[in-house]
């Protein structure tokens, strides 16, 4: 019974961070109330309607460290393992993050799940989707719409469907985000 219960509060506190929190334009608001959900490092934004999908609230599921910006309407789905997102990354809007799937060659439809981890200033345009178990090195950047199935280098340039290396990217990688708007709409 004690299990069910705990299922329930869990359930219970995600439905209103994303049904309520994740909604709040007022940006240090929502920012002060997120951190009861996930870790969240220094002049890092989670912008409105990012809605988070996980089976605990310990804060170690979903990580996100310094000066990172996650835009608008992305879904970070922390349910079957970690979401370690390193420093300076910027995760454009309509972006999901996935540590559970089904396996298509199941004959029960079991799941299967993995880590996602996004190294230091990586660049993810609008729209990817990326699967558990994958890895995106320093530097990267993922091309909107784009697929990610398996690790990305560090310092690539990726795209399609599925995710390929298109190219390499040519930058020292010296600056920091810093994006911090007060309201939103």
């Amino acid at each position: 019974m004690g299990l069910k219960v705990k299922q329930f509060a869990t359930a219970l506190r995600l439905y209103v961070y994303n049904a309520f929190i994740a909604r709040i334009p007022i940006n240090g608001i929502r920012l002060l109330l997120i951190r009861g959900y996930l870790r969240l490092g220094k002049k890092s934004n989670v912008c409105v309607n990012v809605k988070i999908l996980s089976k605990h609230i310990d804060k170690s599921h979903i990580q996100i460290g310094d000066n990172c910006i996650i835009n608008p309407d992305c879904l970070l789905d922390g349910r079957a393992g970690k979401i370690v997102i390193h420093n300076n990354v910027d995760i454009a809007r309509g972006t999901w993050i996935f540590t559970l799937e089904h396996d298509p060659h199941s004959d029960y439809h079991d799941t299967k799940s993995g880590d996602v981890i996004i190294e230091d200033h990586v660049w993810v345009a609008s729209r990817v989707t990326i699967l558990p178990g994958v890895r995106i090195g320093r530097g990267s950047v993922i091309a909107s719409g784009a697929v990610v199935t398996k690790d990305v280098p560090p310092m690539s340039i990726a795209g399609g469907v599925p995710a390929k290396i298109i190219g390499k990217r040519e930058s020292k990688l010296l600056y920091q985000n810093d994006f911090f708007p007060y309201l939103y709409t």
